[in-house]
């Protein structure tokens, strides 16, 4: 989603010590450490030793790349969050040429990028009620995201294709919530749930009912 991408140099400094390159092997060794142990156990059993252990580094050594656990938590976020703007790319721009398969193509990459990082994603949601930055960091992301739809939607019914309903941004919020809880759902095996094979096309079938009416919308 071009309209949704996250502002050039925005994400990659969040949590981390100044001066720090993106590139640095340490900090990659500490972030593949974190999403590692998060696919292990549970956020708050994630020690500092345990992310230093994993990385080959010392206690003090960590703290010269991140100032807590929760930026490197925030940091995997963002990293998600990047992958899923440059995933999502400019689908959304092309939803004329065949409104059904580039809505699934939208939600299934999103299913991927979301369930490739699954544990990220887990433990954000997870924490969110107590974390103030990751709530408010996913609540201007997931608000981007209804923005990209919102607009999506409008020109939809700009074109004809879709009949007017209810507000657009209405719509978008209803269907980004309902994504953001049947995925949650399915990685977490929180039940009910739609199995993983399945999800992508009945989210599919959900906002295209909501959107057309119908779940063959016809192509420019």
């Amino acid at each position: 989603m071009t309209t949704a991408r996250t502002p050039a140099g925005a994400a990659p400094t969040r949590g981390r010590r100044p001066g720090r390159s993106t590139g640095d092997d340490r900090e990659l060794a500490i972030l593949a450490t974190a999403e590692q142990l998060l696919a292990e156990r549970a956020f708050g059993d994630i020690s500092i030793d345990d992310l230093a252990k994993g990385a080959g580094i010392s206690r003090p050594t960590f703290y010269f790349y991140f100032r807590s656990k929760d930026a490197v938590l925030l940091t995997l976020l963002d990293r998600v969050i990047e992958e899923a703007d440059a995933t999502a790319g400019d689908v959304l721009d092309r939803l004329a040429e065949d409104p059904r398969a580039r809505w699934r193509e939208l939600i299934g990459r999103f299913h991927a990028t979301f369930g490739g990082h699954r544990a990220v994603v887990l433990a954000c949601a997870q924490v969110r009620g107590t974390n103030t930055e990751v709530r408010r960091l996913w609540a201007a992301v997931l608000d981007r995201w209804v923005h990209a739809v919102q607009t999506a939607i409008e020109g939809e019914r700009r074109r004809g294709a879709a009949p007017d309903g209810l507000p657009a941004r209405d719509l978008a919020i209803a269907l980004n919530s309902m994504n953001e809880r049947v995925w949650y759902a399915t990685f977490a095996g929180d039940g009910p749930a739609v199995a993983e094979r399945d999800v992508v096309d009945v989210l599919l079938d959900v906002w295209l009912t909501a959107i057309y009416r119908t779940t063959t919308p016809p192509p420019a």
